[in-house]
């Protein structure tokens, strides 16, 4: 089966089948075996082969998701290793094509939402509400939830297996469609999540580091949980102006001032809350010396080797 290239532009379709276990064997349709695109294909070409008793095969399509622009650049800077012959993706729209035993309440043909990480629902991890730690059946395990792309395929191909689907998908509702849908997976929330983690209450003052699409959700999540002043920071004054669309009162180029003096005299002495959105190590600190003394940072961003604390 011809397949488009990861290296060029996105998939456009992918189909989801959802099991109990991912491990779960599925009847061959009438094809011999399915081709994906892995971590490693270029120019169309298809580098990983499975046989389709190992391969979940349906018939829905849908759209996939955009992080994999952004996610791409850092495999092809070698920050995140994929595992020999594993396709990558981690946070798909789709449609039900099989159910395995024990999946309930979801039909064939049904379009669903699957989270980006995809734990068990049952360790001790899971039941402690530390999800992304995920034990798979017992105890933590460190990033153990995140499975797709790290210890089993992803969904940049045109099907998917979703392990513990009980635990890990949601239908869509028929009136939004798959473009409305597809960035709750991920950015968004992981992003409601981060907002959560920096204990912003009614009143609270917040600033934002970095307004990409991590960011702006973070904005929207920090208007959402009643914070008093939003304080949004970016050196691009598109990234900007639509932070004030989301719900930012103040906007801050870091290009033109000093953006913690300035934080900590909106503030009358320092934010309740920070939340770091891109992954380095200035805006770390500019983050943690934003906050006032017993404040919160909500760190969001992925880094690139060592982060110190100042």
């Amino acid at each position: 089966m011809k397949h488009q290239s990861i290296d060029g532009a996105l998939p456009q379709l992918f189909r989801v089948s959802l099991v109990e276990q991912w491990s779960q064997r599925f009847r061959c349709p009438n094809i011999e075996e399915l081709s994906v695109a892995a971590a490693a294909g270029r120019n169309g070409e298809a580098i990983g082969n499975w046989p389709c008793s190992d391969v979940a095969i349906a018939d829905g399509a849908t759209r996939s998701g955009i992080a994999a622009y952004s996610f791409r650049l850092a495999l092809a800077a070698g920050e995140y290793p994929v595992s020999s012959g594993l396709v990558i993706g981690h946070e798909p729209v789709g449609v039900v094509d099989e159910l395995g035993p024990g999946v309930t309440g979801y039909n064939i043909g049904d379009r669903v939402l699957v989270g980006a990480i995809t734990p068990c629902g049952q360790c001790r991890a899971c039941l402690s509400g530390q999800l992304s730690q995920c034990g798979h059946g017992e105890g933590y395990e460190a990033l153990g939830g995140w499975r797709f792309r790290n210890t089993i395929n992803g969904a940049q191909a045109e099907y998917l297996l979703v392990p513990h689907a009980q635990a890990n998908l949601a239908k869509i509702p028929d009136e939004l469609t798959d473009e409305q849908i597809v960035l709750l997976s991920d950015i968004a929330s992981t992003v409601f999540s981060g907002a959560e983690s920096a204990q912003i209450k009614l009143g609270d003052a917040v600033v934002i580091f970095a307004q990409g699409p991590i960011g702006l959700c973070a904005t929207a999540g920090a208007k959402l949980l009643s914070a008093a002043l939003v304080i949004a920071v970016d050196g691009d004054q598109n990234r900007l102006q639509m932070a004030r669309k989301l719900g930012a009162d103040v906007t801050l180029d870091y290009r033109e001032l000093d953006v913690v003096a300035e934080v900590k005299k909106l503030t009358g002495g320092g934010a309740d809350a920070a939340i770091e959105a891109l992954g380095t190590q200035e805006t770390f600190t500019s983050a943690l010396r934003s906050l006032r003394p017993g404040g919160t940072l909500s760190s969001l961003g992925v880094y690139s080797g060592k982060v110190q604390i100042p």
